[in-house]
């Protein structure tokens, strides 16, 4: 399967933007230069390995997460969650647990609160 690089750089892009991070924020993560970055999300040239290795180091995520996601064209955020799990020690596991504990328990509790739409009538 060949890869259009312009569409590889839209999917970087895609990944990361909802990480709230610049391409000069995800250079320095990456060890790449920021113009490795623009040049990526531009399809301009096709990355090495290496390269690939170092962004995914950048964006938190496994190189097969990063494949998939370019296979598929979308994200896929229940792998990107399990990659950023991977990289924490047991004591943040434990915190991270206790707040998407909490979490799901508030939105939970905001939609018994929410009226049905039969209630509505």
């Amino acid at each position: 399967m060949k890869i259009d690089g312009k569409v590889f750089g839209r999917q970087i892009r895609g990944l990361r933007r909802p990480r709230g991070i610049t391409q000069e924020v995800l250079a320095q993560r990456s060890g790449l230069s920021a113009d490795t970055i623009r040049r990526l999300e531009h399809g301009s040239f096709s990355p090495s390995l290496k390269t690939l290795q170092a962004l995914c180091t950048g964006l938190n995520m496994r190189l097969s997460t990063l494949f998939e996601s370019v296979e598929l064209g979308a994200r896929d955020e229940r792998r990107e969650l399990l990659d950023l799990l991977a990289t924490r020690t047991p004591r943040e596991l434990d915190l991270a647990t206790k707040v998407l504990r909490a979490l799901f328990d508030e939105l939970d509790s905001m939609a018994a609160e929410r009226p049905t739409p039969d209630e509505d009538d």
